[in-house]
């Protein structure tokens, strides 16, 4: 059975990974190991070791707290009814290709489409 903490990890890792545009292999081949061992962690199928996690950590280039962020907020988001947002917003991919390409637009223009965004919001 996976453990709840697995699976935030594992999605952590996937998220990280979408965002930096990273492919499964090239994780894989960064870390010293194969590709589909990375599928086990990001499905929380395998727990990932402390030093494992230390090696992806580096070759995402983010702090080994960042695979933890969120995990007791994860919880309480799912069962609050009060919000149209998903849960698990990160894990859809058309998201995270949203947010790629909004950073990408230099910052003058990403803060007026910002705006832009929040009125329309909040005229729905």
């Amino acid at each position: 059975m996976k453990h709840p903490v697995d699976v935030h990890v594992g999605k952590r890792v996937r998220h990280r990974r979408w965002m930096v545009g990273m492919t499964q292999q090239q994780l894989a081949e960064k870390v010293g190991i194969k590709f589909q061992q990375i599928q086990k962690y990001e499905t929380g199928m395998n727990r990932v070791s402390a030093s494992r996690l230390w090696d992806i950590s580096d070759a995402l280039d983010v702090p080994v707290a960042y695979f933890f962020e969120g995990l007791r907020d994860t919880a309480e988001e799912e069962v609050s009814a009060n919000t149209t947002v998903p849960g698990d917003l990160l894990a859809d991919k058309e998201a995270l290709e949203l947010i790629r390409s909004y950073y990408s637009i230099p910052e003058n223009q990403r803060r007026r489409l910002f705006d832009l965004a929040r009125v329309l919001s909040d005229a729905a």
